[in-house]
């Protein structure tokens, strides 16, 4: 399987152009599956989930021109036969794995057996992040709240960075996909935790070579082979 990891989708001509480059045939051709469960624990989840399926929402996923577009729904799965829905997993060129809260997308990939399988995937099929969809493919990373997360058990960490963002630095189990961590979002205005200084701090306290991306940004990989493809600011920490 192959990865490109984004902070906000695919945005620009380099980011599509990467897309195309790892499904090996143009977008046009190709048949996808987005993923929105990591939206659902936010107030107004389920609307933010259709505009993202309709291709109406921040991230650019859906409205691609893919050949065809299905959904798949991570919480749903343990409760119907493998039979329902590996078959559309193995057959999809792209999964369209949409942003959101990353430990709750974590937890819903190992509880829906997506983890275990994406690994078993063919070569060609390619795993599209945005934000917490990227976020979760590493082993261990760790994201910022302003309150604890619902239910949460991991470990926790209160700090204020710079310019007084006080945050709670909360670290997550991963599904395993790359050896390294994302921070998106860097030097957004409206993600203050994620500016340059912050970022180093929150870096900081990842046990992994970690990635800060801006949404004009995406990490490729192939075969275990890491590169960055930007239109912006980039840094690894």
């Amino acid at each position: 399987m192959r990865l490109l990891l984004t902070s906000a989708g695919v945005g620009n001509d380099s980011i599509r152009a990467a897309l195309a480059e790892l499904l090996g045939k143009p977008i046009e051709a190709s048949n996808a599956l987005i993923i929105p469960t990591a939206l659902y624990p936010f107030p107004g989840g389920a609307g933010m989930a259709r505009r993202a399926i309709a291709g109406e929402g921040p991230g650019r996923l859906a409205d691609l021109g893919w050949k065809s577009l299905g959904v798949l729904e991570l919480s749903v799965l343990p409760s119907i036969d493998e039979e329902a829905w590996v078959p559309a997993v193995r057959d999809a060129d792209a999964l369209l794995v949409c942003g959101g809260d990353p430990l709750f997308l974590a937890d819903w990939m190992r509880r829906s057996g997506l983890a275990e399988l994406l690994p078993t995937l063919r070569s060609e099929a390619v795993y599209v992040g945005v934000s917490a969809g990227s976020i979760a493919t590493a082993s261990t990373f760790v994201e910022t709240y302003t309150e604890p997360p619902r239910g949460s058990s991991v470990p926790l960490e209160e700090v204020v960075f710079e310019g007084d963002v006080s945050r709670l630095l909360v670290t997550g189990q991963g599904v395993g996909l790359v050896d390294f961590a994302v921070i998106p979002h860097f030097e957004h205005p409206q993600h203050l935790d994620a500016s340059p200084a912050n970022a180093e701090t929150w870096a900081a306290r990842i046990p992994v070579p970690t990635y800060a991306i801006d949404d004009a940004s995406a990490i490729k990989v192939v075969d275990g082979v890491v590169e960055v493809v930007s239109e912006g600011q980039w840094r690894l920490f």
